[in-house]
């Protein structure tokens, strides 16, 4: 059985991302989607849930570009000197895992960005992370001890089967998040979490297509499958060069993507479905 999570990214980052989410689920196949629970649009994007009770959301923890729960003094170690989080630099990487005192700092932004999520009153669908910074070892087991005090019963963890993509077209590069993203798999499933078996969207990150998403969903393999998009309707301050925002929308608007999906079978689901 073939059984697909369609799953958006940043909803609360902005107003064009949460208008984007919200018509994709509402006219197209978006079943889910990860709340930015420090993004300017939060509020917003918590507002328009509540007129959606058929969209999954879950926690998108987010340790880069947007400001952190918890005030800088609080975590002194995880941000630069205008308070905004710096742990994608190799010295902070480093000193998560080496560190004890790092770590306490991170546990503790990390706990505050599910009680964000928890006092939203939002069923909490799954968890993943900005930019998959869980992919990092200490980072996902924080999340999976803190996660399981908030009631997290599901994760991401991007394990892409290459040999899907290239069904579809060539693919660059070579897949350096595999053995990262395998790991975090076996540690979500043996906390008695869920995690699907196949992830699509970190090779055409911002670059999902309608004809990438038709390709992907007429080679969809057995399982679980998780495929992630980041849709808005236009630009907006925290955008990433070079993402095609409009398309990736364009891509679950997509009536021969729906088609694809009712024709073959395809289970559309949420995380809390599985």
């Amino acid at each position: 059985m073939k059984t697909v999570i369609l799953n958006a990214d940043d909803f609360g980052v902005s107003i064009p991302v949460n208008a984007a989410i919200e018509q994709a689920h509402r006219d197209g196949i978006l079943t889910t989607t990860s709340l930015m629970v420090t993004g300017e649009a939060c509020a917003d994007a918590v507002a328009r849930t509540r007129t959606m009770p058929q969209l999954g959301v879950g926690l998108h923890i987010a340790l880069a570009e947007v400001p952190p729960a918890l005030p800088p003094e609080r975590i002194p170690d995880l941000v630069d000197s205008s308070g905004m989080f710096r742990i994608e630099a190799l010295g902070t990487s480093l000193a998560i895992l080496l560190r004890p005192s790092v770590r306490r700092q991170l546990t503790a932004e990390i706990e505050a960005q599910f009680r964000l999520f928890a006092a939203t009153g939002l069923p909490l669908d799954h968890v993943d992370s900005h930019k998959h910074m869980h992919m990092h070892p200490a980072i996902a087991s924080v999340v999976i001890a803190v996660g399981q005090r908030f009631g997290m019963r599901a994760g991401r963890a991007p394990v892409e089967p290459r040999a899907v993509l290239r069904k579809v077209e060539p693919v660059k590069g070579v897949d350096i998040a595999g053995p990262f993203a395998r790991r975090v798999r076996t540690k979500l499933r043996r906390a008695g979490m869920k995690a699907p078996d196949h992830v699509f969207g970190l090779a055409w990150s911002g670059a999902m297509t309608p004809d990438r998403l038709r390709g992907i969903l007429r080679h969809l393999p057995d399982g679980v499958s998780e495929i992630y998009l980041h849709p808005a309707t236009g630009d907006y301050a925290l955008a990433a060069p070079g993402y095609r925002y409009q398309e990736e929308l364009a891509a679950l608007l997509d009536p021969v993507a729906r088609e694809i999906i009712v024709r073959g079978g395809i289970r559309l689901a949420r995380f809390a479905d599985l």
